[in-house]
């Protein structure tokens, strides 16, 4: 057996008596004696035959005395699908502040090696597992891969099994939905060729009876981009296992002699501090194991589109810098509109210049003075679109994905260029290298709006397939490079909104664009569910000309909102009254007062359901704590009078820094709770930010 542990966790796999690789734990750590009094198998077997279940295989495969859904499905020559592989090697590495476990199978028969990788990180929770696939044979045939899943995880034996997921879509993205397991096979995919805005690659387990700060919890997320699928298998014999990966079905990917495919990872994660343990551990995860710049704390962003849309020009959005500078922003963005013939959304897509018309100059002057009034510079991009009115469509029309003698459908007058290609990948880099350099731009805003369709590339003949999974690679690989040639870069993930937002992108980005969604209490069940997973210092959260901008009440609702992830403006400040200003002059100060608490502190989920009845959300560290306190609207039946915290040290005495009578225990604040009831404002639309400090 094999014991791979984190500080609160321990996975163990084994080979049973089969010869077959099965997981025979995963849970709460256990020490190495009791590992060896665990059973090789852990569970039921199949009646009537007497057969072990499938579902407890490191990576059931497709073949043999195996029903469920299988996570490699391999066809040989011959139309051959059946696999039998067995454990030929281990290998045990220790990498830096990680350790690497590799397993190597092969097929009885073909000359097929399937390794399964495993690491556990010093610092973080999380398991990683992924899967290699080499064809040893340099003089052999070719095989069909039509599944290659990164990892099948099962579920310890519970009384019952409740999935936690993330669904919705465009504008109402990352909504979490729990049900009951069903019996047979429950998949979350997408067949868009990017993440996805209907639901996000993580699902959650548990018995049914954990919540948001206490019980067991088992979480398994893909890290992936393009395209995914994410099983879960319920047995008669009440076993639960997920399997998941890239790609999904109807697709095959040709594996040449000599070649290899590896697989994206799959992330698994236990806590027993029910979900916003997990939550928490995720975040953890995120800061010391994924992002490429974590302890940076991001800024407060300026976004001119609200005020100008396609009507821009360099001197307008000079006076918009100066303005935005003027409230405290720290980072100016333009967005859509500023390059080649791009006056509206229906030309110049793929034509990536500065417009001489409205930058004369390039944009480097207009850089030098965002950069003069104390601000960063950055701009919108979307380089994996373009409009068939475009030079570059004209020019290169083989660029885009397409079928011969089958039409070009368009979203958004668009069609989507294929990163699988070489030539594409170089065009990409090559612009956005002159882009950044030429026009001194601190932060990219890498949009995709474009779902795929049509997805063929016909220069690559019967292996055109693998274009679902190498323009994922092709993104990663264009901006691994940018990034490489421009390490002050920043840049943001935005596909529509939240359509791209997973732990593969977050490897090579530093926040994400949230939803195209900024309405107050739409956003907080937006940000609820993305919190589930990702923490607050990637969530791009704005505040904009919302129908009730000019409320004040209501708008600092909407700041309050906005500050519980990574503050940014959208509004038209050439439209704003003084009130408006002051106010957004006013939030911004406080808010880098306490983002450093909010980007890296421990987040915890205080009750209520986000934009529907009072909840609040609070950020902690050693010394400090930040409450948000929401409430929406005035309910029929009061609300409770306090907000109960959580994460604090009980016998440590904490201070209201705006009311400095206010000082209790941290038992206090987590039994009877901090009082809101003379906090929040009357009527409907109020929130407030309790600040307090360990003072004793």
């Amino acid at each position: 057996m094999w014991h791979l542990t984190t500080t609160r966790t321990s996975y163990v796999v084994g080979l049973d008596q089969g010869g077959r690789l099965v997981q025979v734990y995963w849970g709460q750590r256990l020490a190495p004696q009791d590992v060896q009094q665990l059973p090789r198998t852990a569970g039921p077997i199949v009646p009537p035959y007497g057969l072990p279940l499938e579902v407890e295989e490191q990576l059931p495969v497709d073949g043999g005395l195996r029903w469920g859904p299988a996570s490699l499905q391999v066809t040989f020559p011959g139309g051959v699908r059946s696999l039998e592989p067995v454990l030929v090697g281990e290998r045990i590495e220790q990498e830096k502040d990680a350790a690497r476990l590799d397993l190597t199978m092969a097929d009885v028969r073909f000359p097929l090696e399937v390794v399964l990788h495993y690491r556990v990180r010093e610092a973080s929770e999380v398991i990683e597992r992924w899967v290699t696939l080499r064809h040893t044979d340099p003089e052999g045939e070719t095989f069909e891969i039509s599944r290659a899943d990164a990892g099948s995880w099962l579920i310890p034996p519970m009384a019952d099994y409740r999935y936690s997921v993330a669904s919705g879509g465009y504008y109402a993205e990352g909504q979490v939905r729990r049900g009951i397991v069903p019996e047979g096979e429950y998949t979350l995919s997408s067949r868009t060729g990017i993440t996805g805005h209907h639901s996000n690659p993580w699902t959650m387990i548990d018995d049914g009876t954990a919540t948001e700060g206490r019980g067991e919890v088992w979480s398994v997320a893909l890290a992936w981009s393009g395209s995914w699928r994410l099983t879960t298998q319920r047995r008669h014999q009440n076993r639960v296992a997920v399997s998941g990966g890239f790609g999904h079905e109807g697709l095959t990917l040709p594996l040449a002699p000599g070649g290899e495919l590896t697989t994206p990872s799959i992330l698994g994660l236990h806590s027993a501090e029910g979900f916003g343990g997990v939550s928490r551990a995720w975040h953890a995860h995120a800061r010391t194991s994924v992002l490429p710049h974590p302890d940076e704390i991001r800024p407060v962003v300026y976004n001119s589109w609200e005020a100008v849309g396609f009507d821009l020009n360099q001197d307008q959005q000079t006076a918009l810098a100066r303005q935005a500078a003027e409230l405290g922003a720290e980072l100016f963005v333009i967005d859509d509109g500023w390059f080649s013939t791009r006056t509206h959304d229906r030309a110049g897509l793929g034509d990536w210049w500065p417009n001489p018309a409205r930058f004369p100059n390039g944009l480097a002057p207009f850089a030098r003075e965002v950069h003069r009034l104390g601000m960063a510079f950055g701009i919108w991009v979307e380089p994996e679109a373009v409009n068939p009115d475009s030079d570059l469509y004209r020019t290169n029309p083989h660029w885009v994905l397409h079928h011969p003698d089958r039409q070009r459908d368009e979203l958004r007058s668009q069609l989507v260029l294929n990163f699988a290609r070489e030539d594409v990948r170089m065009w990409a880099l090559g612009w956005l290298n002159a882009l950044v350099a030429d026009g001194e731009i601190d932060f990219l805003k890498w949009d995709m709006n474009r779902a795929f369709t049509q997805a063929g590339w016909p220069e690559d003949g019967e292996g055109q397939n693998r274009l679902w999974i190498e323009h994922t690679r092709g993104v990663y690989h264009v901006i691994d490079r940018l990034r490489a040639r421009h390490p002050r870069l920043r840049i943001e993930s935005c596909a529509g909104g939240g359509g791209r937002l997973d732990y593969g992108i977050l490897e090579r980005t530093d926040q994400v664009w949230t939803s195209d969604d900024t309405v107050a209490h739409y956003r907080q069940s937006i940000q609820h569910g993305f919190s589930q997973l990702y923490p607050a210092c990637v969530m791009s959260a704005w505040v904009t000309d919302q129908p009730y901008s000019t409320d004040p009440q209501r708008n600092q609702y909407a700041y309050h909102v906005a500050m519980a992830g990574a503050l940014g403006i959208g509004g038209d400040l050439n439209a704003w009254n003084d009130r408006q200003r002051e106010q957004a002059r006013e939030n911004i100060a406080v808010y880098k007062a306490v983002r450093v608490l909010v980007q890296q502190g421990e987040q915890y989920r205080l009750g209520g359901q986000p934009g529907e009845s009072l909840s609040a959300i609070a950020y902690v560290d050693n010394e400090d704590v930040a409450v948000f306190v929401y409430r929406p609207r005035v309910e029929l039946r009061p609300h409770a009078p306090s907000v109960l915290l959580a994460g604090l040290d009980p016998d440590a005495v904490y201070t209201d820094l705006d009311r400095p009578g206010f000082a209790v225990s941290g038992r206090f604040l987590m039994t009877a709770g901090v009082p809101v009831h003379d906090r929040l404002p009357s009527g409907d639309w109020s929130s407030t930010l309790i600040r307090l400090r360990r003072t004793g």
